[in-house]
C-alpha cells in the first residue's frame, strides 16, 4: 500500500522578485518545498535574495514593499500574494535579521503579547503564551523593562520570542543568533528543537553561523549568485558532498569543515567531510597521517604556520616570511615608550538607570587590531560608542591620539575615528549609495571629480558598483554592511572601529572585508572590533579584551587569552571551534598547536597577487 505524501506547509515556484528601482530580479528563480516537522536552511551569497525570498512568505513583500513578484508562493494552501498579511500572521511567524524592525511597544511583556492580543486571544491565553516565550529565551524576569534597554542579543531573543507567542506553524527565522553570545545561541536552538519535536511545526532558517546550525537543520537549499536555485538535499548531501563548490561559491561552510577541505588540499583523506569539531577531531584521530596531494605537491603534514603559504591579508606569526601582512608583535607595540592612541580611564556608562560600564582603565596601542568580546550585555557595544563619541561618557575620559572625544565636535572627531554601528541603517543619511560614499568626501570641500573618482573606486572594492544608484535601505543586508565600512572608510581616519564587521555577509565578502582591514591595519590603521565570532578574533586580531558585567575582565594577546580555558568559560564564550577540534590530538600533536585556519597545511599554492 503506498504512504500518502505529506502536504507541504510551504510551496515555493520559480520565485522570483525585482524590487522598485532595481532591474535584476534576486531571488530569480527559487522552486522548494517544506513539509511540517522539517528544519531547512536557506543558504546563498550575499545578494542572492535570501532576506527578500522570506519578506514574501508572510505577504509583505509586495503588499507592504513594493515589487514585481513571479511564480508563486503558498502558506497552508494561502496565496501570499493575495492573502492578507494579518491572516499570513496566523501561519507564518517571522523574526526579521534587524530586530529593532520589529520591536514597537514599551516593555518586554507588552512587546511578546502584542501579537497574540492582535488575534483577540483571551487575556490568559494572551498571558501564558508571552510567559512561555520570554522563558524559552531567558527573559521572564526582565519582562518589565523597555526594550531599549537591551543590548543588541538581548533584542534578538525578545524578536524571537515575539515570533514564538504567535504559535505560527511555520517559523522564518533571518540571521536569528548574529548577535547572541554562545550560551544564547545554544539555548535559542534548543528552544527551537522543542517547537518542531512535535512535528506540526517548521522552520526555515537563514543564518551563517554554521558551526551552530548544522546539527539542528534537516536539508540545506542554496541559492546562487543569480538568485536561481543551486543545491537541495540533506545536509549530507549538500554541506558535505557539495562542499567544495559552496566555498567557491562563497558561501559559509563550518569552520571544521573549511578546514578539512584545507587538510585534503594536503593530503590528508577525511572522508565523509568533517562538519563538526568532534568530527574533525575524530577524524585526524583516525589519519596515519596525509599523502601526496591530487596535483602532485608532496606534504609532510607538519601543520606548522611556518611552512604554510597564507591566503592574501593574513598575518603570519612565529619565524615564517611576513609574505602577505607583516604586523608588529602585541607584545612591542604594548612596551614600546610612546603613549597608546587610545586611552581610556575610569570611564562609567549609564543606559537609563542602568550603570553598563563600571570605572574601565583601558589602553589601545598605536598600531593594533583588537578584538572585545563578551557575553550578551558585557557592555562591548556601550565602550567602543564612547570611544568613537557616539555616546558621551558621564564620567571619565576617552582620549584618541591626544583628543578628548566627550569634548570634540563631531566632524573633528569624525577625522580621527571612523564608527561602522552594529545596524548599518543607523548611519545612513543619502538617497543613493553613490551619495551614501561620496558625503564624506564632500565634507572634505574636495573638486568633484576627485569625489566622483574616489567613490567609484571604493563602490568598485565593496562590489557595490552596479547599486550605486540604488536606494540604501534596499540592499541586502550584506550589502549594506559593505556601505556602512565603506563610508568608515573613505574619510581616512587613524582608528576604525566596527561592531560586529561581518553580521550579514557571505563568506567570501567577509574574507575580502577582513583582507581590506588586515590591510589598512597593516598601513598603520589601528582596528577596534565587537564580534561574537570567536574564529574570526584568533585569526585576525592580535590583542583581545574580554567585558564581563562592565568591567574588564582580560586584556592581552589573543593567544594568551584563548589559552586560559577557564578565563574563556567565566566570561560566558566557548573556545573558537578550530581550537575545539584540534587540541589534545594524540596522532597529529603538531595539528594540536594551531589555532588560526591560516596556519593549517595546505597543498594549494599561494595565489599571486591581485588573485581572488
Amino acid at each position: 500500500m503506498p504512504v500518502p505524501s505529506v502536504v507541504p506547509l510551504l510551496r515555493v515556484r520559480e520565485l522570483g522578485v525585482t524590487h522598485d528601482g532595481e532591474r535584476t530580479p534576486a531571488p530569480a528563480s527559487a522552486s522548494f518545498d517544506i513539509a511540517p516537522g522539517e528544519v531547512v536552511l536557506l543558504l546563498g551569497p550575499s545578494g542572492s535574495g535570501k532576506s527578500t525570498l522570506t519578506l514574501t512568505l508572510n505577504g509583505l513583500l509586495p503588499q507592504s514593499v513594493p515589487a514585481t513578484v513571479t511564480g508563486t508562493v503558498e502558506v497552508d494552501g494561502l496565496d501570499t500574494q493575495t492573502t492578507p498579511v494579518a491572516e499570513l500572521s496566523t501561519r507564518v511567524g517571522m523574526v526579521f535579521q534587524d530586530p529593532d524592525a520589529q520591536l514597537v511597544t514599551g516593555t518586554l511583556l507588552d512587546e511578546v503579547a502584542f501579537g497574540p492580543e492582535n488575534l483577540r486571544m483571551p487575556v490568559a491565553e494572551v498571558l501564558a503564551r508571552a510567559e512561555a516565550a520570554l522563558r524559552r529565551v531567558g527573559l521572564w524576569e526582565r519582562r518589565a523593562e523597555n526594550p531599549d534597554r537591551l543590548s543588541g542579543g538581548g533584542r534578538q531573543r525578545l524578536a524571537i520570542a515575539c515570533a514564538l507567542a504567535m504559535g505560527s506553524p511555520l517559523l522564518v527565522l533571518d540571521e536569528p543568533t548574529a548577535n547572541l553570545d554562545p550560551a544564547g545561541i545554544e539555548d535559542v536552538y534548543a528552544a527551537l528543537a522543542e517547537l518542531v519535536a512535535a512535528g506540526d511545526r517548521a522552520i526555515l532558517l537563514v543564518e551563517h553561523n554554521l558551526d551552530a546550525a548544522v546539527g539542528f537543520v534537516d536539508r540545506v537549499v542554496v541559492l546562487d549568485h543569480a538568485g536561481r536555485l543551486a543545491f537541495d538535499g540533506s545536509v549530507d548531501d549538500v554541506l558535505r558532498g557539495h562542499a567544495a563548490d559552496l566555498h567557491a561559491m562563497g558561501v559559509w561552510l563550518p569552520v571544521s569543515a573549511i578546514a578539512a577541505l584545507r587538510l585534503r588540499r594536503a593530503g590528508f583523506v577525511l572522508d565523509p567531510l568533517p562538519l563538526t569539531p568532534d568530527e574533525l577531531h575524530a577524524a585526524l584521530e583516525a589519519e596515519a597521517g596525509p599523502s601526496p596531494t591530487v596535483d602532485g605537491h608532496p606534504s609532510t603534514g607538519s601543520g606548522t604556520g611556518a611552512s604554510v603559504s597564507p591566503a592574501p591579508g593574513t598575518r603570519v606569526a612565529g619565524p615564517a616570511t611576513p609574505v602577505a601582512v607583516p604586523v608588529t608583535p602585541v607584545a612591542e607595540l604594548v612596551e614600546a615608550p610612546h603613549a597608546p592612541l587610545i586611552a581610556v580611564r575610569d570611564l562609567t556608562l549609564r543606559r537609563g538607570r542602568t550603570e553598563v560600564l563600571h570605572g574601565i582603565d583601558l589602553d589601545v596601542p598605536r598600531g593594533a587590531f583588537v578584538a572585545v568580546v563578551g557575553a550578551n550585555g558585557a557592555g562591548k557595544t556601550s565602550l567602543i560608542q564612547a570611544l568613537a563619541g557616539v555616546v558621551a561618557p558621564p564620567k571619565g575620559t576617552v582620549h584618541v591620539d591626544g583628543l578628548d572625544v566627550g569634548r570634540a565636535d563631531a566632524r573633528t572627531l569624525s577625522a580621527r575615528i571612523g564608527f561602522v554601528f552594529q545596524n548599518p541603517e543607523h548611519q545612513f543619511i543619502a538617497h543613493t549609495v553613490f551619495d551614501e560614499i561620496a558625503h564624506g568626501l564632500r565634507l572634505q570641500h574636495l573638486p568633484d571629480d576627485e569625489v566622483r573618482t574616489r567613490t567609484e573606486a571604493l563602490l568598485e572594492r565593496f562590489g557595490l558598483t552596479d547599486k550605486a544608484e540604488s536606494h540604501p535601505f534596499l540592499l541586502s543586508g550584506g550589502q549594506k554592511r559593505r556601505l556602512s565600512v565603506g563610508t568608515a572608510l573613505v574619510a581616512g581616519a587613524p582608528v576604525l572601529v566596527l561592531d560586529e564587521p561581518t553580521f550579514g555577509q557571505d563568506r567570501a565578502r567577509a574574507d575580502e572585508l577582513l583582507s581590506l582591514l588586515a590591510e589598512l591595519n597593516a598601513e598603520g590603521t589601528t582596528i577596534v572590533v565587537v564580534t561574537h565570532d570567536m574564529q574570526l578574533v584568533t585569526d585576525h586580531a592580535d590583542r583581545t579584551v574580554v567585558l564581563a558585567d562592565g568591567r574588564v575582565l582580560a586584556d592581552g594577546p589573543t593567544a594568551d587569552v584563548f589559552a586560559d580555558d577557564d578565563l574563556i568559560r567565566r566570561a560566558g564564550l566557548r573556545p573558537p571551534p578550530l581550537r575545539r577540534a584540534l587540541r589534545g590530538l594524540v596522532r597529529h600533536p603538531e595539528l594540536s598547536r594551531v589555532a588560526r585556519l591560516a596556519d593549517l597545511p595546505d597543498g594549494v599554492e599561494a595565489p599571486t597577487e591581485g588573485a581572488s
